[in-house]
């Protein structure tokens, strides 16, 4: 097995894992494992420009997608689960 051919296979499995954790995000009923799949997606997807050699993309979509979008999202189901607390 040559380097080239390790690398593709590489690539693939990334792809594989960007696609089972944005279907797991997407079909998942427990809101802070559905966030928790979309950062694992996001960084994958990361790992992925970084192959393409863009690592502006990379750092950014790491950054963003990745770091600030799961931390958002895990504040907002935090606050929304208080919320339900408070209403019963």
């Amino acid at each position: 097995m040559n380097v080239l051919s390790f690398l593709n296979l590489v690539d693939l499995l990334v792809c594989a894992v960007v696609l089972i954790a944005a279907g797991g995000a997407a079909l998942h009923r427990n809101l802070l494992s559905a966030v928790v799949f979309a950062g694992v997606a996001s960084l994958a997807v990361s790992f992925l420009f970084l192959r393409l050699a863009a690592p502006d993309v990379a750092m950014t979509e790491a950054a963003i997608g990745a770091g600030l979008s799961t931390v958002i999202f895990l504040i907002a189901v935090r606050r929304t689960q208080e919320t339900e607390e408070e209403d019963r």
